[in-house]
């Protein structure tokens, strides 16, 4: 399956203006700003999700990671924070994804899917209806201790492709990119963007040299 346009790339776990600027200024059309989780990379505080958010120009989306489950409490921290979209790292518990665009118009809604097996297919599809774009990870939200993204690790791409395909939003294709394996991953599921976290870091900082390599990749790939 050849892709038909070469995918955007957001950059996740972004902890300071300098890897704000690292990232925008290499190409990025997004960037991850992590509140708090019960496990993972990339946590910081909210005075500085509202500093970086404040700071990225458009046409660069500034994500909003959030563990949150209840809607109204979701839709506080983004008005609190000012990021122009919300990435759902878990399964709503009380309230609507209805009710959260009813509430902050102009807001787009990222939800995530941990593709665990097939049955996340049809938890995709659910919630497709709802939402502005389905992000694809590779955690494990029925862990004692939930794991809600920046694992590093890679899930089924294949289940990924199908779950791209049964859908008609955008589908962001997270978990163990790098860019050793990124041009495979393109050509495994076409999404519609990327999301690299610990695949362009050393250290848990942004790497440079790291990125170039992935973005080259992207970039030099034949769509």
């Amino acid at each position: 399956m050849k892709p038909i346009n070469k995918p955007r790339i957001k950059i996740c776990c972004i902890n300071s203006m300098e890897e704000a600027q690292l990232a925008i200024s290499i190409g990025a059309s997004a960037i991850g700003l992590v509140s708090e989780m019960p496990s993972g990379p990339g946590v910081i505080s909210e005075d500085k999700i509202i500093e970086i958010a404040g700071f990225v120009p458009p046409p660069v989306a500034t994500f909003l990671l959030t563990s949150k489950t209840d809607a109204n409490e979701i839709i506080a921290q983004q008005k609190r924070l000012g990021t122009n979209t919300i990435q759902i790292v878990d399964k709503l518990i009380s309230g609507t994804h209805k009710e959260i665009k009813e509430s902050l118009p102009g807001i787009r809604i990222v939800q995530v899917i941990h593709v665990l097996n097939d049955e996340s297919i049809d938890e995709a599809v659910k919630v497709s209806e709802n939402v502005d774009a389905i992000l694809l990870d590779s955690g494990n939200p029925n862990l004692e201790v939930k794991e809600l993204g920046g694992t590093g690790r890679r899930h089924n791409w294949d289940i990924s492709r199908r779950i791209r395909e049964a859908i008609k939003i955008p589908v962001f294709l997270a978990g163990g990119l790098n860019y050793s394996n990124v041009r495979e991953a393109i050509d495994a599921v076409s999404p519609f963007a990327l999301d690299v976290c610990s695949g362009v870091r050393t250290n848990g900082n942004l790497d440079p040299g790291k990125l170039k390599l992935f973005f080259d990749e992207v970039n030099n790939f034949s769509y």
